[in-house]
């Protein structure tokens, strides 16, 4: 009965073939390290986040008076609810720490150079989706963070002259954050922006496999079997299979030790603000937004015209999307690359982590000086890249792994 079921399957359906091209017959380097794990820990997590979600859309009601609510009724009377939302509020804080740690290995190796230009520029895309989807997620607890937070974004594209402040209305269906806005980013977070994530990741995914991945020493391979053999790299599965499970074991470990024992993380993952209902007539003391977004914010907060931060705030999301052009690097990992560009992206690191942390604390001048280095710090790695990177001398490629 399984053989005729399965035979029957075939016939209508290509699952062996599918099977074949993305995982036995998928052959990538056999140089891979720790870093290339992260690709599959995001489409876990990624796969954990949509599982989750469904679970809480079941119970969570999404007006401005029974919103926050509906998350204590989670929290405290849903069997296992309060687990159903530490695992998906720690995923998202995971889901970035992954992207971000994805988005520097490519930086590291150059995974953004010819011929992966389009794997590059997808990833952007699903990166500025997954900011979008964040946003909007972070405003449904509809807590004081949560509310002023989407408050002071939204009010920054009224800057945009001209159809600024009508945009600004359209985002927010109203004309201060209300009961519409809810409605509208709840339909967006669950519906609109996951299916577009799935079609982009596909599309990402697809991408890779036709022009093959990279691997730590950025050297080209060759790709076609000689006599049946090629030493130089291995079929996907069951090989990487095996490694991404174990990295997923590990990971896994870290992630429910930190559901279990830290799901607010000491105030990062969870603001202790954000366990108060969304007040209108009580600002906090100090507003800012979860700490995936802090660079950004601190960026914004650096700049004392609010069109100009918007502006800065805007283009360092934007340059992400041309790096494949600003590097002119004739080598693509940072093993064989001089000393002008170990020493860039040193201080491009260093300027994000630093602009992170800006963006969770208070003001003050000091901090706004701080700020204002380190973002001239991160527009510098980009802005400079075609100068050092054709200039710097280069360390000769090995002709084989």
């Amino acid at each position: 009965m399984a053989v005729k079921l399965s035979r029957w399957l075939k016939q209508r359906f290509p699952i062996e073939k599918t099977y074949q091209e993305n995982l036995t017959h998928y052959y990538v380097p056999k140089n891979f390290n720790v870093w290339y794990l992260l690709g599959s820990l995001a489409l876990f997590i990624f796969g954990l986040q949509i599982f989750t979600g469904i679970f809480l859309t079941m119970y969570y009601t999404p007006t401005a008076k029974e919103a926050f609510a509906s998350i204590e009724f989670i929290m405290r009377d849903v069997n296992y609810g309060w687990l159903i939302r530490y695992l998906h509020s720690t995923g998202a804080s995971f889901f970035f720490i992954v992207i971000y740690l994805h988005m520097f290995r490519s930086l590291l190796y150059g995974s953004h150079k010819r011929p992966r230009e389009l794997v590059w520029l997808l990833g952007m895309l699903l990166y500025l989706v997954l900011l979008a989807e964040a946003f909007m997620g972070y405003l449904l607890p509809w807590g004081q963070m949560s509310y002023w937070g989407a408050q002071v974004i939204t009010s920054l594209f009224s800057a945009i002259p001209g159809i600024g402040p009508k945009l600004t209305l359209w985002m927010r269906g109203d004309y201060t954050v209300a009961d519409a806005t809810l409605h509208r980013f709840f339909a967006l977070h669950i519906i609109a922006m996951p299916l577009i994530m799935i079609f982009l990741v596909r599309l990402h995914i697809k991408a890779l496999h036709y022009v093959g991945a990279n691997n730590p020493t950025g050297i080209d391979l060759a790709m076609p079997m000689v006599n049946g053999k090629n030493n130089q790299i291995i079929p996907f599965h069951p090989y990487y299979t095996i490694k991404d499970l174990g990295g997923l074991a590990v990971f896994l470990l870290i992630f429910v030790v930190i559901v279990f024992f830290a799901p607010e993380f000491g105030g990062y993952f969870l603001e202790p603000t954000n366990f108060m209902p969304a007040d209108p007539l009580q600002t906090p003391s100090h507003i800012a937004p979860i700490w995936y977004m802090t660079p950004f914010y601190a960026m914004l907060r650096a700049i004392p015209d609010k069109l100009l931060g918007v502006m800065i705030m805007a283009a360092a999301i934007a340059i992400l999307f041309v790096v494949p052009w600003l590097d002119r690097s004739p080598v693509r990992s940072i093993r064989y690359r001089g000393w002008m560009s170990k020493v860039a992206l040193f201080i491009f690191s260093l300027s994000f982590l630093g602009l992170g942390y800006l963006g969770l604390v208070d003001v003050t001048p000091l901090r706004t000086v701080f700020a204002r280095i380190f973002t001239t710090g991160y527009f510098a790695f980009f802005l400079l890249m075609p100068f050092y990177t054709a200039l710097e001398k280069t360390k000769l490629l090995p002709e084989r792994l």
